[in-house]
């Protein structure tokens, strides 16, 4: 039976709608794109008619769209889901570099890209840096410094907002850099997508997050959104991390404060605990040595306490082998910089003072390293001492002060008699009946006058003299009869303790007060000779400098000058009726010459050697070295004077007492 052509027109009809309705029922399953492809096979095979084929192709690409914008519905709610997700880690707390650790790997997976990094810019500097990486980087990506003008990350910032290319190197719209170009070819990334983090609180721009692939391809509307909107959480996510961190420093300097203040309180607590049981115990007029006792126990080690001349008042504990020179010279320090400092061998000397008076010094050796506290105790435990050593040294006191006024008129010219001086310097101990010299040292340089002083007082006090300041030295009465054996000693012991070159210069011995000034005068000139000679650390006294002290001398003493030069020969020549000066006198007046001397003395050239190695004998093997030769023909010289004016006298004198002849 034939089919009608309404029939045939109704079954391609249904055949259209059956294909159709297929499309539709692939669309609601979300089959896979390639099944999409059936129907329009199934009709072609069939051999339907164009316009069906047409329907159906124009049919399926509508599926197609329904399908792709299925797709990105599903990618945008993935997406976002994943957004949610990193919100919440991001509003975790952490350090910054973990934030941004985290931020590139969550950003290269939301893309599904090979790599991810995020510069963050310097403050300082203007420079931004690679800060944190994920996928595969070149190895110099990471801190890698690029500057804010040049590159992709550049053109998102100047656009204020994503920055994408699907060829980075064949884009022309930015300028280049050629380290970054250089990092893009190492990693043969090709696309690639910048967007600025910026601060929402004052618009300003923290870093730039990039994602790269080594694929040529393009950016969807939904990919740029999504990383605009992870830009956004991870700027918010660093400026919350900054503050975090500043608010973490600023809690952890308030909590370091706050601990040193209490540990200062409970320090000063203690302290003044300490300062006001000793101070009570002073005032009770304690003996020094209890009271060091105690202060020792607080420091927890040896203990001294020296007054202001050096005398040990007080000593608790064992001390290291050290020196007088060494504890001299730390007091002085301690003394100069009127603080506790340490010395070489690990002692501590804090000097114990009224007001700017220096009363003493406190001699420490800790048991272990000077902690920071203990420095501090040191300067509380000198105010209790310097307590004791008021009360117990005001009379020691009063009698330095006497001291130095009576030093101070006998070298000024008193107008007191005598008599009288001489009564106060017995009543302080001193006999000025008795040889004296007296010292003026100088150290050279100057500024160490206040140490000088305070050595010269302790000096004095241990030889039972007297001593004042002199411009940059000090100047000494000491007992003794030996200027230079004075001078000496004080220039070795004033130079260990000071560490530099002490010039001294001495004079005596003389008796009396009257002859005090005079002796210091005398001692000055010397020093000034041995300073202008250039002899810095040398000592100078009449005896030492030769003819020179001679002629410095106050009263010019040419007898002793004669006998300290060639006195060995005369004494020679007396006993044993010898002719050494004579022939010394022979060999000067030649020029040195031997031969020309014995033909003057007519007697053999040997004799004339053998007189000389006599008086070498007796002079010592530097007479005829050139200054000494000169003080020894000096010598000669005025000893011939001298004999000759006794000689005249002699015969003046007999002259007188004989009889005169009757006119």
């Amino acid at each position: 039976m034939g089919i009608g052509e309404d029939q045939v027109q109704g079954t391609s009809d249904t055949v259209e709608y059956d294909s159709l309705f297929h499309l539709l029922q692939l669309l609601a399953d979300q089959a896979p794109l390639r099944s999409f492809d059936e129907p329009l096979a199934r009709a072609r095979a069939e051999g339907a008619e164009p316009a069906h084929i047409a329907l159906l192709e124009r049919a399926r690409a509508l599926a197609l769209d329904v399908q792709e914008g299925f797709a990105r519905g599903r990618q945008r709610a993935a997406g976002l889901s994943e957004l949610v997700d990193l919100a919440k880690e991001l509003a975790l707390p952490h350090d910054l570099d973990a934030l941004l650790h985290l931020v590139a790997r969550r950003s290269r997976l939301l893309l599904g890209l090979d790599t991810a990094w995020v510069s963050v810019r310097d403050p300082g500097q203007g420079w931004f840096a690679v800060c944190a990486s994920d996928g595969h980087t070149a190895p110099f990506a990471r801190a890698y410094p690029h500057p804010a003008h040049e590159g992709a990350g550049n053109a998102a910032i100047a656009r204020g907002g994503p920055f994408w290319t699907p060829d980075y190197l064949a884009d022309d719209r930015f300028a280049h850099h050629g380290g970054a170009d250089d990092m893009v070819r190492a990693e043969g990334l090709r696309a690639l997508v910048a967007v600025p983090l910026r601060c929402a609180e004052n618009e300003s721009t923290l870093g730039v997050l990039y994602v790269a692939h080594r694929t040529v391809r393009s950016f969807s509307p939904c990919e740029i959104s999504l990383m605009s909107s992870l830009a956004d959480l991870t700027a918010a996510a660093i400026a919350r991390t900054r503050r975090l961190d500043r608010v973490r420093r600023e809690v952890g300097e308030l909590e370091f404060v706050t601990s040193r203040a209490m540990e200062f309180g409970s320090s000063a607590h203690r302290l003044l605990d300490v300062q006001s049981r000793l101070t009570d115990l002073a005032l009770r007029g304690v003996p020094p040595h209890e009271l060091a006792e105690r202060a020792a126990a607080e420091l927890g080690g040896a203990l001294i306490i020296r007054d202001a001349g050096g005398a040990v008042l007080a000593s608790v504990g064992d001390f290291p082998d050290v020196t007088d020179v060494e504890l001299e010279r730390g007091a002085l320090d301690a003394h100069a910089a009127r603080a506790p400092i340490a010395s070489a061998a690990g002692l501590w000397f804090c000097p114990a003072m009224a007001g700017d008076e220096i009363l003493g010094t406190l001699v420490v050796a800790p048991r272990e390293a000077v902690a920071s506290g203990q420095e501090p105790m040191m300067r509380v435990l000198a105010q209790p001492v310097s307590v004791l050593l008021r009360m117990h040294g005001g009379a020691a006191l009063t009698e330095h002060r006497l001291r130095d006024e009576l030093f101070h008129e006998l070298l000024g010219g008193s107008t007191l008699s005598a008599d009288r001086l001489s009564d106060r310097a017995r009543w302080l101990g001193i006999d000025l009946a008795a040889p004296y010299v007296v010292v003026v040292a100088r150290p050279q340089g100057g500024g160490a006058r206040e140490q000088a002083a305070r050595w010269a007082a302790g000096h004095v006090r241990r030889h039972a003299g007297l001593r004042l300041a002199d411009g940059d030295g000090v100047v000494m009465l000491l007992p003794g009869g030996d200027p230079a054996a004075a001078a000496g000693q004080a220039r070795d012991q004033l130079t260990a303790v000071l560490g530099r070159p002490v010039s001294v210069g001495a004079a005596g011995p003389a008796t009396g007060p009257s002859a005090v000034a005079a002796t210091h005068r005398e001692a000055r000139r010397c020093l000034d000779a041995v300073v202008a000679l250039g002899d810095n650390g040398g000592i100078g006294s009449p005896r030492e400098l030769g003819f020179l002290g001679l002629l410095l001398a106050e009263q010019p003493d040419a007898a002793a000058f004669i006998s300290a030069t060639v006195g060995p020969l005369l004494d020679y020549d007396a006993h044993q009726a010898t002719a050494l000066v004579a022939t010394l006198e022979a060999y000067f007046g030649t020029g040195g010459s031997p031969t020309r001397a014995a033909e003057i003395l007519h007697v053999h050239a040997n004799t004339v050697s053998r007189r000389l190695e006599r008086i070498t004998e007796l002079l010592g093997p530097g007479w005829q070295e050139p200054v000494r030769a000169v003080e020894v023909q000096l010598a000669l010289r005025l000893h011939r004077a001298r004999h000759a004016i006794r000689d005249r006298g002699v015969r003046k004198a007999a002259s007188a007492t004989r009889p005169r002849p009757h006119a």
